[in-house]
Parts: structure tokens; C-alpha cells; sequence
């Protein structure tokens, strides 16, 4: 069993939807500056739940609470809506093209695109088709690990059989693992993360990348816009959501050990974890990557954030480097020098955070005086020309 130690002993947590919570509850959280006294609403230990809060705060909270309510209501509408229209949108390539598409339509044998295929395209890989490596840049040269991270993102949109497919007939590497994941605060599967390996160089170079929010998934939606937090002792205040879609909890953020035949196998940290164990047990040179893409950045950068924690020195000392791209706030400023002192200096793993002009993603959760959540770290910086500062 895992240990159940309650290292988060200050947090502010919303409470499971099915809770009673009712109009006036809503008000008078908005309305009374006494802190999260409203006990229908939050889930928060005695000494957190005393004090004050601005009013701008308890409205970003209750914003945010609201968001998440409408989000149970909408997720079975946005999952049809999405899956109708990536079906819609693969219909001309899974029938030879447009002409084709006409001519089969009007001869009765158009064919059905298969969500599952290795020829069927997310709509974030329909607005992009690009999945080819740049051949001129091999592995070694100073730009091959950001560019393998930022394609290696991307693809971890894709179904299983074709991100197999592009990871060995595209890249020439080695396809390890296509695995999804349940959130602990939620039933269903929601976060989903993709393992390869290149083997074209010594030491090798093994690639988790998390997938990032799905623009149709109420779950990914929701884990966004929570702003829960837990208080680790020693390392600060990091965002509930995330933690939770990699299946960390309060009372449990270091296990020390795994528990197996149970929920927990289910979860992303301990699974990914130990798979990277054996991976790395096979070859003694390997190193490893994380990265991802939107909510799969922020997963990236908490699952070395863990590592640090644990003080999992045989990892760590593996980890080649940490890159996110659109990568959200996930902890406030003692976090992020908690995160400089021990992940960025004692362990010396290179962390770089890229930011595409004036996207939205990495400035929230906000940072002004009514939120804690910053950044950390360097950030890369590109703007709309793709010219970087």
C-alpha cells in the first residue's frame, strides 16, 4: 500500500460536482469576504479556510467553479461535435480526395473514415499535416532535441495506430508505448501520454510526450480551468488539476511504493514512471525527455516536479531536459524556486519553456494580485513572424 502521508495539509479544493451547492451558496461566497467559508463549495482544512479573500479572487474562483459545471452539462454535446466533425473532415482523404469523394458518394461506395485507422487525423493534424523529421538535422545537433519534442507534442494527439505509424515508417525510431490514463477526480479516461525511442545515436534518446487539452474534451476543459491548489510543504502551492491528471493526490503525493493490481496502476505518474524504470534498466546510456504540448506541458514539467520531490536521483540524473510549448502556470513563485534550486541547479536538467506570440495558454491561470500562479524558468519566446527573442 501506499503510504497515506498528508504532506498537503493546506489546500483549497472545489468540491465533487455532485455536492449540494446551491444558488445562495454561489452568492454568498461572491458577496462575504470571510475565506471559503462557504463548506458546500470547498474542501479546505480549519486553518485554510480562515481569513479574507478579495473580491476579484472570489469572482475568478466562482467563474471558474461555474465554468466547471457547465463543462458536465456540455460533454457528451462538445464529444459528438468533435467526433462529428474530425469523421466529416477525414471523409475526402480516406476517399482518394475531393473528386474521388463526389464520384463515390454518387456511385454508393463512398467509404467510412475509421476513428481508430492509422490513416484517421485529429483536427489538430488536419490543420496541420506536417509530421515529417527535417533529415538535415540529426540527432546531436544542438536543434534536434527541441524540434523531435515539439513533433513528438504534437503526435501525442493522434490515435494509437497512427502515432505507430509515423514513429516508425516517418522517423525510423522505436514506437514504445501509447497509453491512456484516468484523472483522479475523474471516471473516465483523460489523459494520454506516448513513449518512443531513437536509436540512430549513443546514448539513445527515449521521448514522453503528454497530450495536451483536446478542443472537444469537457475533461481536458475542465482540469484547465480549476484553480484548486494544493500546499506541499517545501515546495509551495501547484495547481489540483494538473496533479490530479497524473493521478497525484493530497494525502499521497510520494508513495513510497507502488500499489499494484489496484485504481492506482490506472495513473499516469506511477505507470510512466516505472516504464521508464525498465526501459532505462535495459540500456545503461539512455536518457530521457519530457515534453508536451498545452495541458501536456504542464503535465511534463509536474512529472519532473515529482521526480524532485521523491529525490528519484537515478531518473533524474537520466533526464536530458524538460520542453513545453504553450505550457499554462502549474505552481506560485516557491514552487518555481523550489524547481530552480533542486531540479534546474542540483540535478542540472535544462528546462525550456516556448511561447508562441500572443497565445493565450501560458498566461493563465493568472498572475496578477488576485492569483499566485507564475512561471519559472527561461522562456523562449517566438512572435508572430516565428522570429525568436
Amino acid at each position: 500500500m501506499a503510504a497515506k502521508q498528508e504532506l498537503c495539509s493546506n489546500y483549497v479544493m472545489r468540491k465533487p460536482e455532485g455536492a449540494a451547492a446551491s444558488f445562495f451558496s454561489f452568492l454568498g461566497f461572491l458577496i462575504s469576504s470571510d475565506r471559503l467559508k462557504t463548506r458546500d463549495l470547498f474542501d479546505s482544512p480549519a486553518e485554510t479556510a480562515t481569513g479574507r479573500l478579495r473580491f476579484r479572487t472570489r469572482f475568478l474562483v466562482l467563474v471558474s467553479v461555474i465554468v466547471k459545471n457547465v463543462l458536465i452539462y456540455l460533454k457528451a454535446p462538445l464529444a459528438w461535435l468533435g467526433s462529428s466533425l474530425e469523421i466529416f473532415l477525414n471523409y475526402p482523404s480516406f476517399n482518394g480526395g475531393y473528386v474521388r469523394l463526389i464520384l463515390n458518394f454518387l456511385t454508393g461506395n463512398m467509404v467510412m473514415p475509421e476513428t481508430t485507422s492509422e490513416n484517421f487525423r485529429s483536427f489538430l493534424a488536419i490543420l496541420d499535416k506536417r509530421f515529417n523529421l527535417d533529415p538535415d538535422i540529426k540527432n546531436g545537433d544542438s536543434r534536434y532535441t527541441p524540434l523531435l519534442s515539439v513533433m513528438a507534442a504534437k503526435l501525442s494527439y493522434e490515435n494509437k495506430a497512427f502515432v505507430q505509424k509515423v514513429i516508425t515508417n516517418n522517423w525510423k525510431m522505436d514506437f514504445l508505448e501509447f497509453k491512456n490514463f484516468q484523472c483522479d477526480n475523474v471516471d473516465d479516461i483523460s489523459t494520454q501520454a506516448i513513449i518512443l525511442q531513437d536509436n540512430s545515436n549513443d546514448p539513445n534518446l527515449v521521448v514522453v510526450a503528454f497530450r495536451g487539452t483536446e478542443p472537444f474534451n469537457a475533461d481536458d476543459l475542465r482540469t484547465d480551468a480549476d484553480l484548486s491548489w494544493y500546499k506541499i510543504e517545501g515546495v509551495g502551492r501547484v495547481h489540483v488539476g494538473f496533479m490530479q491528471a497524473l493521478g497525484l493526490r493530497k494525502n499521497n503525493v510520494r508513495p513510497n511504493r507502488i500499489e499494484r493490481g489496484t485504481h492506482m496502476t490506472k495513473l499516469a505518474y506511477y505507470e510512466i514512471k516505472e516504464k521508464l524504470r525498465e526501459i532505462l534498466a535495459v540500456n545503461k546510456n539512455a536518457k530521457f525527455l519530457l515534453t508536451g504540448h498545452s495541458l501536456g506541458g504542464a503535465l511534463a514539467i509536474l512529472f519532473a516536479a515529482v521526480l524532485t520531490m521523491e529525490e528519484e536521483d537515478g531518473l533524474l540524473g537520466r533526464l536530458e531536459g524538460v520542453y513545453t510549448f504553450g505550457q499554462p502556470r502549474v505552481g506560485d513563485v516557491e514552487f518555481g524556486e523550489f524547481m530552480g534550486e533542486n531540479l534546474l541547479k542540483k540535478y542540472g536538467v535544462r528546462y525550456f519553456r516556448y511561447v508562441y506570440a500572443n497565445d493565450i495558454v501560458p498566461r493563465v491561470p493568472y498572475d496578477d494580485q488576485a492569483n499566485f500562479f507564475s512561471h519559472f524558468g527561461p522562456c523562449l519566446y517566438y512572435n508572430s513572424f516565428y522570429h525568436g527573442k
